[in-house]
């Protein structure tokens, strides 16, 4: 059985995170989401088929030929068209009975072996409160009878987690899946020809933990949960006069300076240099190569590959992607004045993140004077810049990012 794993979209909603790399390679608790997929899928299949398109160069690099024993083939979807359109591409690839994952949401084993074990066509549902903003679900004894997208008036709580597992039948009934309304081949409509057909298709229900990281401030969400219960352990190097309270794991090849004090559950990447001095807290991931200096404050936050804070900041509930540079005495802030939710911009419109606290989104390279202060959802595009003792009030994006 092989896993086929759509991995080809940008991800535009996760601005500026993505603009040199696809959504399925951001980290969560220091493992990119496609890698965390794969993981989930490896002891159920023999072979993997990654559906690939934007920035395919990097997905390639990153997971190989071979992926824990098992082999990889890629197939690419030079036009992202939908989900149907992306299973399509994989048909020559792909032999017998196969897996369909989604490449940027965070599964467990428990879900993956379901779909197997459930036999020939299945679909992942999960109930959740709001099955209206999902497509919905209808089954009896266990066979679906009815997938609704985004209904007013839901006929069940069961929302389709777009996770499945399908006969080679599932290619013809694509070939004759149309554009749907909003322009795509919906994998939902050729599922709905499965049915026709008379093709049972079986509801696996599953109530763990399923996680769709679609927006900047949802990884740290994500990496919030993935943290919990974080066993902590030392394989790096920690100076005497560094403190380490609750689960912290400082990886091979990171150092903790002394007069740091990491309060779990925080997790140190290989090549990541902490202190000395400094406080480390929260569900924060100080990601590889990371620097964080003297009198450098860091809370509930994911420090990206290579990203320097490294004398007298703070940085609250934040993202920052690769090789951001914050100069001395920058201060994020992570919380509004009149306690009201913070809002972010995406994709042109103001959102709500659902959260009192929320810091910054800094793209890759973005890169601050001395003392600058930003503030809170504030988005710094890839490559963008503040003046030294600037306040940054309003998004601000170079000509690049």
């Amino acid at each position: 059985m092989q896993a086929v794993v759509v991995a080809a979209g940008e991800g535009t909603r996760m601005r500026p995170l993505t603009a040199n790399r696809p959504k399925p390679t951001l980290p969560v608790a220091g493992t990119p989401l496609v890698e965390r997929v794969l993981d989930a899928a490896a002891p159920y299949v023999d072979g993997f088929v990654l559906v690939v398109g934007y920035r395919d160069e990097v997905i390639r690099e990153l997971v190989g030929d071979s992926y824990r024993g098992q082999p990889v083939e890629y197939v690419e979807q030079t036009e992202q068209l939908g989900t149907a359109h992306a299973v399509g591409t994989a048909a020559e690839a792909v032999d017998g009975r196969f897996l369909v994952l989604n490449g940027d949401v965070v599964v467990t084993d428990e879900l993956v072996s379901g779909l197997v074990e459930a036999g020939g066509t299945a679909v992942a549902t999960k109930p959740v409160d709001d099955p209206s903003n999902y497509g919905v679900v209808s089954h009896e004894n266990g066979r679906l009878t009815e997938l609704v997208e985004k209904p007013s008036d839901p006929p069940s709580n069961l929302a389709n987690l777009g996770l499945y597992a399908f006969e080679e039948s599932a290619f013809d009934a694509i070939e004759r899946t149309e554009l749907s309304e909003r322009g795509e081949y919906e994998i939902t409509d050729a599922i709905g020809h499965l049915l026709a057909d008379g093709e049972d298709v079986s509801v696996v229900e599953y109530d763990g933990p399923w996680l769709d990281v679609g927006r900047p401030w949802e990884l740290l969400s994500a990496t919030e949960t993935l943290l919990e219960g974080l066993e902590g352990r030392v394989d790096g190097a920690v100076e005497d006069g560094a403190t380490l309270s609750g689960p912290v794991v400082v990886e091979d090849g990171a150092r903790v300076r002394d007069g740091a004090y990491i309060e779990g559950p925080v997790v140190v990447q290989s090549g990541a240099d902490v202190g000395p001095n400094c406080f480390v807290r929260g569900a924060t991931v100080v990601g590889p190569d990371v620097r964080v200096g003297n009198a450098v404050e860091v809370k509930n936050s994911v420090l990206m590959r290579g990203t320097n804070v490294a004398h007298h900041a703070y940085v609250g509930d934040s993202v920052l992607g690769q090789d951001v540079n914050f100069g001395a005495g920058t201060k994020v802030a992570n919380l509004r004045h009149d306690d009201e939710n913070v809002r972010v911009t995406v994709k042109g419109e103001r959102v709500d993140t659902g959260r009192r606290k929320f810091g910054v989104v800094c793209g890759d390279e973005a890169k601050t004077g001395i003392n600058s202060s930003l503030n809170a959802g504030v988005v710094l595009g890839a490559g963008a810049t503040s003046k030294p003792g600037e306040a940054v009030l309003k998004d601000r994006y170079s000509e690049t990012g």
